[in-house]
């Protein structure tokens, strides 16, 4: 009798030592408050939310040439930005990670001092700021940012070092650049890294996994994000180069690269298979993924893998979740799973963390796995 894909999951990772692994995060930086929005106050202690975006959009255009009242509640302030919740993820696991990136100058915020032990922080930029309106289904992410024009070549050669920078790339076993849509001068620090600091780095036998997320480019013009896609396969010398993409944000590079027609994207009609492997022959990389809510697929040197995810309703958390999905998928990659497998990881991560609103460590990971096949399949 064959044995169920997550049983054969638990079985490896019992095998697998996460903590041998170098990494590298950047480079962004966020405080984030996680924000529900009021539906009905009962009392001082007590009210219920507005559940949902569409709910929230309909109180919104009531006040259409009106005025209206809309409280906020805050009922969190944490680690922000898709760079510091990857890392606080994979550090769960006990790797030696650098995080860089914008954590605040000239002394780094006390949010992210919060992060494990087991991560060294290097900042050379203020963070930003974002209150996270959270709903049942999906979030809105109003940022603050202006101090993120800091985040440059020049401030993290600056503040970290060429040669030491060129030692951290050719040491880290990942690397990660996230949240391109959020960092103007994102693209022109890696057009250096290209110039600059690959040329400096010995070739590894093996080599390690570069992972980018774009992080809805939507506002970004459609150039800029061109120019950024057809930069990842510059790095291709060098790293095993793998572009996370949550489901719209799929159909919208699709849709910038013109790569299907704009009815079909606009409808969402194209199937997740076509739409991967589309993206995947474009940029010319090693790995493209892409995870919606329910479920994730990857194509790795041309061949397209899909697994289903453990979906819940009412999430404690949503905010983070890709970025944790993003940490379990590239963990899975360095432990040298299957893609598929490498997907359940991702998902797992994720299902653990909208469940408990925190991420898990190895061996948290591996009972949520467990509970996922006796109890959610």
């Amino acid at each position: 009798m064959k044995k169920d894909k997550k049983q054969v999951l638990v079985d490896k990772l019992h095998n697998r030592d996460s903590s041998i692994y170098r990494m590298l995060i950047g480079f962004d930086g966020f405080i984030d408050e996680i924000i529900h929005v009021v539906d009905k106050r009962k009392d001082a202690e007590h009210f219920t939310r507005i559940e949902t975006i569409a709910s929230f959009g309909d109180r919104i255009k009531r006040a259409s040439g009106l005025s209206t009242n809309i409280e906020l509640f805050p009922s969190q302030k944490k680690i922000g930005g898709n760079g510091p919740i990857m890392c606080n993820a994979l550090a769960m696991h006990q790797a030696n990670l650098t995080y860089m990136g914008a954590l605040g100058v000239p002394n780094i915020d006390e949010v992210f001092l919060q992060m494990p032990g087991n991560v060294t922080l290097k900042s050379f930029a203020n963070s930003g700021h974002t209150d996270a309106l959270e709903f049942d289904d999906g979030k809105l992410m109003l940022g603050k940012m202006a101090s993120l024009n800091d985040v440059t070549y020049e401030n993290l050669i600056n503040n970290v070092g060429r040669k030491e920078l060129i030692s951290y790339f050719e040491e880290a076993d990942l690397v990660a650049m996230v949240n391109w849509s959020m960092l103007p001068y994102m693209t022109n620090l890696w057009e250096k890294l290209i110039i600059h600091i690959l040329p400096e780095m010995k070739q590894r036998k093996v080599k390690p996994i570069l992972f980018f997320d774009l992080a809805d480019p939507e506002k970004r013009e459609h150039d800029e994000i061109i120019k950024a896609i057809l930069m990842m396969k510059e790095f291709n010398s060098h790293f095993r180069v793998v572009l996370g993409l949550n489901k719209k944000e799929a159909y919208d590079i699709a849709n910038v690269l013109d790569l299907f027609d704009d009815t079909s994207l606009k409808n969402m009609q194209i199937s997740l298979e076509d739409l991967n492997n589309a993206l995947y022959e474009y940029i010319g990389i090693y790995s493209v993924v892409i995870h919606p809510v329910d479920r994730s697929c990857t194509v790795v040197n041309g061949e397209f893998y899909e697994e289903t995810g453990p979906y819940v309703e009412k999430p404690k958390l949503t905010t983070g979740a890709g970025d944790n999905f993003n940490a379990g998928y590239c963990l899975g990659l360095l432990l040298d799973l299957t893609p598929d497998e490498a997907l359940l990881l991702g998902m797992s991560t994720s299902g653990y963390y909208v469940r408990q609103a925190k991420s898990p460590n190895f061996d948290e990971l591996k009972a949520f796995i467990i509970e996922w096949k006796n109890n959610f399949s």
